[in-house]
């Protein structure tokens, strides 16, 4: 039997670039191969099969978003200041040339005719919004906390399909201060 013989976090980052600039429907086994520069029997060995890869990447994506996050919401001022903060970089993150969305919003919007794949998908960004959930409740009450972190995810999702409009940084950083005006936007330099 084969050893494996690869760094199993560089190869889940490889393959979740892949298919998260592809789409999971249009990436093939070949093209994870040549993107990760194993061997077919190495891949097949490790991860079973591409739906399983797929998976396993999208978990490694949204654990590595949930740490900064986290890193993100203690290192601020206050929870909301840090909240502002992490939109605010998603809206200067649009701007780039090479702008990609978001793995898991991407992968929620592809998947829609996958229902397996769309709810593995969806758990993964329910966490994210329990642990928006859970910094908030150290301020707020437990269902106000809960409809502050929808709401936070909503505006989330918009920026990351908003964002493929071109020249529209200013338009959603408005919008934002508007539809999440309990937030301390006051805080930020834009």
């Amino acid at each position: 039997m084969a050893k494996m013989q690869f760094q199993r976090d560089q190869v889940l980052e490889q393959s979740a670039n892949l298919f998260w600039r592809v789409g999971y429907n249009a990436t093939s086994m070949q093209q994870v191969f040549k993107h990760t520069g194993l061997k077919p029997g190495s891949v097949y060995l490790a991860f079973g099969n591409k739906e399983a890869l797929f998976k396993e990447s999208l978990s490694h994506y949204a654990e590595v978003s949930k740490a900064g996050i986290t890193k993100s919401l203690d290192a601020a001022e206050s929870v909301e200041l840090g909240i502002c903060e992490i939109l605010d970089g998603m809206v200067s993150q649009s701007a780039a040339t090479d702008y990609c969305s978001c793995f898991l919003v991407k992968s929620q919007l592809e998947l829609s005719d996958e229902p397996n794949l769309q709810s593995f998908v969806s758990e993964q960004l329910q966490q994210i919004e329990q642990l928006y959930a859970g910094y908030l409740q150290t301020k707020y009450g437990e269902q106000d906390a809960k409809a502050k972190a929808c709401c936070i995810m909503l505006h989330i999702f918009g920026i990351r399909v908003y964002s493929y409009h071109q020249g529209s940084e200013l338009a959603m950083r408005q919008a934002l201060r508007t539809g999440l005006a309990w937030l301390p936007w006051h805080g930020l330099s834009h």
